[in-house]
């Protein structure tokens, strides 16, 4: 089963067809394609960053007359890439206003939707207007004056 970070518009749309769903976990395109799934996912700065530090490393270890050091941190980027891809489309929905409404558990895309969408219908109809309670003053105990427990100072007294 896997874990899918469900992430809620600004808009503040309640429907279960707005929310995005994200894999919590290693993303094998994100490991072997980086900068092009960056780019495919909107991560512009992302994609850019990862693909100037990939061919600084890789030109690095030719200069150096390491080929194999070059490929080893590239693949070290790409590597980081499939670990945190999905961390990172969280954080940049996060930064455009999106909200993180909850996590689902589910085996496939299909299935986490279709639970998301349950449990979105669930929660609508459970939530009705809480009363306001607004306490009586004239019900409230009135303050103590007696004596005190602690070092504090009681009002009155030397």
């Amino acid at each position: 089963m896997a874990i899918y970070v469900v992430m809620a518009p600004p808009t503040g749309g309640n429907k279960p067809e707005d929310a995005t769903l994200v894999r919590d976990g290693f993303t094998w395109l994100g490991f072997l394609f980086s900068p092009v799934w960056l780019a495919w996912h909107r991560l512009w700065i992302e994609a850019l960053l990862t693909f100037v530090v990939m061919a600084v490393l890789s030109a690095l270890g030719e200069q150096l007359g390491l080929e194999w050091a070059g490929s080893a941190l590239s693949l070290l980027v790409s590597l980081y890439i499939g670990l945190e891809g999905q961390g990172l489309r969280i954080s940049a929905l996060r930064r455009r206003g999106w909200r993180e409404w909850g996590v689902v558990e589910a085996g496939t895309l299909g299935d986490a939707e279709v639970r998301h969408a349950l449990e979105t219908d669930e929660r609508t109809e459970e939530q009705a207007p809480m009363p306001r309670i607004v306490p009586d003053t004239s019900l409230a105990r009135p303050a103590q004056t007696g004596m005190a427990l602690g070092l504090t100072h009681t009002p009155g007294r030397p």
